[in-house]
């Protein structure tokens, strides 16, 4: 049983790393076809991780628009030894480092960084994590609502790591972190979540008893 457990865990791996050098090929020779495939299919995620990112649909659709183009300028570049998805939201999280920093604003890597440090936490993985508990009764708008009212860098690795289902390496890859600090974050991400939603509930539950 795991020996094929394993088979099938590396035959993914290879189908990945296959896919990851077609789009490699692709994108050097800059093909339409290509990049109108890759917009389709990633366009969702892209968005929904920008918004996470900013908390502004009109700022995350701006970025958007020019993560797709840095795709198209730069595609050479990506030589598809990693996802691409997380070579596109390393894109598109530097885009938005450079406006916050167009606008005198602390990049995404300063915030909090006082308070962090650099000690790892492992989330228990005997019973289900804070968000998994909220998604199984929660609708995702509600869950997303919640997350939008966490630091940004708290809700990027929760993002990252749940609705992107990226691995913990990936994801520190993405935001140029150390691996415990990412951890750091998903772990008081998870911390803050519980009382965000705590908080949502009560400010539906007051405006229904206003009604």
């Amino acid at each position: 049983m795991q020996n094929g457990a394993i088979s099938l865990t590396s035959a993914l791996a290879a189908q990945v790393s296959s896919e990851s050098a077609a789009i490699a090929q692709g994108l050097k020779k800059q093909n339409p076809e290509l990049l109108d495939a890759l917009i389709e299919l990633y366009q969702h995620r892209l968005l929904r991780y920008l918004l996470f990112l900013t908390g502004k649909r009109e700022v995350a659709e701006d970025l958007f628009q020019e993560t797709w183009m840095r795709v198209l300028l730069r595609g050479a570049q990506y030589n598809g030894k990693a996802r691409f998805d997380t070579w596109l939201f390393t894109i598109a999280r530097n885009l938005v480092i450079d406006l916050s920093r167009k606008r005198v604003m602390a990049s995404l890597d300063e915030m909090r960084e006082g308070k962090e440090d650099d000690r790892p936490f492992e989330v228990a993985i005997s019973e289900p994590s804070p968000l998994e508990q909220f998604q199984s009764r929660e609708n995702g708008a509600e869950i997303s609502e919640a997350m939008l009212r966490l630091e940004p860098s708290y809700r990027e690795v929760l993002a990252l790591r749940f609705y992107e289902e990226l691995s913990l390496e990936e994801i520190a890859n993405v935001t140029r972190a150390p691996l415990s600090t990412v951890k750091s974050r998903l772990y008081r991400g998870l911390v803050a979540l519980r009382p965000e939603m705590e908080r949502l509930r009560s400010s539906c539950r007051s405006a229904e008893v206003e009604l």
